[in-house]
């Protein structure tokens, strides 16, 4: 005859059972992740990369983040408030602001260039239909990286902005994707023309609110920091050697100006899988991670063609098809610096890497985490 559990007896076995499991399934996570990490470092000693952090986030979890190396050869150890440059992952950031004033009814989505900076006319064929969303969604038509090399001779944001004016497109706006860094200084001249700046809204907007306390925008923020990683630049193969840090990326800073710790980047994660709800609403992340242009090119991209099936733009994101799954990434690329961001929305997890050196490693060691994520989700 079947005997019933005494209830005691059963909610003991029952919550024993469950720490059981939970235990297990925590310890399954920290390895693999604790192999990846010694992956990371492996590579890093190979290459001889000064230093580096990166962040696990796994949604219901205790972020995982691993430090290395030094700010500078006789700086200060890495730690998790060292600052870094986030280079072109500022255009994610960069999106999300603009969808808060789209939201707000400061700025629309639809803003026509001539509007954005009137004293400077564009004058290319079909111009009169470049927009802010095709400025954010980098499918303004121009020339991929369009005058960049005045951007690095240290060409100030209005001349830049007047060559531009100048240049005829190789498509119509929308309709193919042209990466730019300089077109993003008509958001700067606007939000100045209006009385404020880019630096005051990023911090107000988003910075403040989310608790991402050593977050800021520009060159004086950075040096300013208690923690920050000083850039490092290539001077022969695997050997590096600390560089000043430039100016000229930080006068278009919608495009490259941000700089965040690896805790700012832990929480920004955290906002973009839907945490912090009244700062960083939903439906913003859907909209602004929404592919809109094909980007071919990007299948092929080294360390990560063995893995990719397609890839889009969406605003200030790279939406990427990695096995099946859909993965929403930028990467950031300023002399002495390398940074990534992904997230995988339906997975609720995301992952951060922030490098104070120029080296490739982080081409494969993103590709690589993502690869080992999804194959131990899957079991495999």
């Amino acid at each position: 005859m079947l005997k019933l559990c005494i209830r005691p007896v059963c909610w003991l076995l029952l919550y024993f059972g469950c720490s059981i499991f939970v235990g297990s399934a925590q310890a399954k996570t920290q390895q693999w992740v604790d192999d990846y990490a010694r992956y990371v470092k492996s590579q890093a000693n190979k290459y001889n990369v000064p230093g580096y952090a990166f962040v696990y986030y796994q949604q219901g979890e205790t972020p995982k983040v691993y430090v290395h190396g030094r700010t500078a050869s006789s700086g200060q150890r890495i730690n998790k408030n060292t600052v870094f440059r986030l280079a072109s992952v500022s255009k994610t950031f960069t999106a999300l602001l603009l969808a808060k004033l789209v939201q707000r009814d400061v700025m629309q989505w639809d803003m026509n260039i001539n509007e954005l900076v009137p004293q400077i006319p564009f004058k290319g064929v079909g111009m009169d239909q470049l927009e802010l969303q095709h400025i954010s969604g980098q499918s303004s038509g121009f020339m991929p990286n369009a005058y960049d090399n005045l951007i690095e001779a240290d060409y100030p944001l209005d001349r830049v902005l007047d060559k531009l004016s100048e240049l005829e497109p190789i498509c119509a706006p929308g309709q193919c994707y042209t990466y730019q860094n300089a077109l993003f200084g008509a958001i700067e001249y606007y939000l100045v023309s209006q009385n404020t700046s880019y630096h005051r809204q990023i911090q107000e907007q988003l910075f403040t609110p989310l608790g991402m306390n050593n977050a800021s925008a520009g060159k004086g923020a950075l040096m300013a920091s208690q923690s920050w990683a000083s850039p490092h630049i290539a001077i022969a193969r695997d050997k590096w050697r600390k560089s000043m840090v430039e100016s000229n990326y930080y006068r278009f800073t919608p495009a490259a100006g941000v700089n965040a710790s690896i805790n700012d980047m832990t929480i920004y994660l955290q906002a973009m899988l839907g945490e912090f709800p009244t700062v960083v609403p939903p439906e913003l992340i859907e909209y602004i991670t929404e592919p809109r242009v094909r980007t071919t090119r990007e299948i092929y991209r080294r360390g990560w063609r063995q893995y990719l099936k397609n890839a889009h733009y969406g605003l200030g994101w790279r939406v990427y098809e990695f096995e099946g799954h859909t993965l929403n990434y930028h990467g950031g690329w300023v002399k002495g610096y390398r940074a990534d961001v992904a997230f995988d929305p339906k997975a609720k997890a995301g992952y951060v890497m922030l490098m104070n050196a120029e080296s490739n490693m982080i081409n494969s060691t993103t590709a690589e985490f993502w690869k080992r994520y999804y194959e131990q989700a899957e079991g495999k």
